[in-house]
């Protein structure tokens, strides 16, 4: 599952709403490819293993997207019943939604440098909107690493503990949804998700920054 909410000015609600298209789309799509490499042909027989956005963009989400700059997609059915190694699979399947948004990110650096490697001269708009896609993607990455369902860190915590701890948490993810919900829309996200934006996503984006700056100069 994918949603946030970031307060934008109403011009750059287009450059949001291109952009959540995007990593939306690709974000479900990886979902969808790596479960049906390790055995699961479900999202393939919903059409699915795409990378239409019609196919993975929910209705109220993608309204949202152009209203307020914020949405979601429809999450990608997966049946561990077909996976040869269902905890292995389980891992990749979870892990490949927030690493397709860091491959993004990555891209727009690469795109970003690549020009001024280049001495290719691109517009402000164009600029702008490179950084609000680098961003974005990487809070995606970040946000949905998150250890609470119905994140995909959630997924991935699920498929690495023991079985019985597994149960544990099987029982109590009812009420993961309303901790989730606490824990993001109310003040008490000052303490938990804040710091999450405030510290980790700059830290990410200067580390791929470095990174691929060092990769063309």
């Amino acid at each position: 599952m994918d949603g946030f909410h970031l307060a934008y000015p109403l011009r750059l609600i287009p450059y949001v709403a291109i952009t959540l298209i995007f990593a939306f789309t690709f974000h479900e799509f990886a979902h969808a490819y790596i479960a049906y490499k390790f055995g699961d042909n479900t999202a393939k027989k919903q059409g699915r293993l795409t990378l239409n956005p019609m196919k993975h963009l929910d209705p109220i989400g993608t309204i949202l997207i152009f209203l307020a700059g914020f949405g979601w997609a429809r999450p990608v059915p997966v049946n561990r019943f077909y996976f040869k190694k269902p905890r292995l699979a389980g891992i990749l399947v979870s892990a490949a939604g927030p690493l397709s948004n860091l491959i993004l990110a990555s891209l727009g650096f690469i795109v970003g440098y690549g020009l001024m490697r280049f001495n290719v001269t691109s517009s402000a708009h164009f600029d702008e909107f490179l950084m609000i896609f680098i961003n974005l993607n990487i809070v995606l990455f970040i946000f949905n690493l998150i250890p609470l369902p119905p994140l995909d860190g959630y997924r991935i915590l699920e498929d690495l503990a023991p079985h019985h701890v597994r149960a544990k948490m099987t029982q109590y993810e009812q009420y993961g949804m309303l901790i989730f919900l606490i824990l993001v829309i109310t003040p008490l996200d000052q303490f938990t998700i804040q710091p999450i934006f405030s510290f980790v996503v700059p830290g990410v984006r200067e580390g791929l920054s470095n990174f691929f700056y060092t990769l063309f100069f």
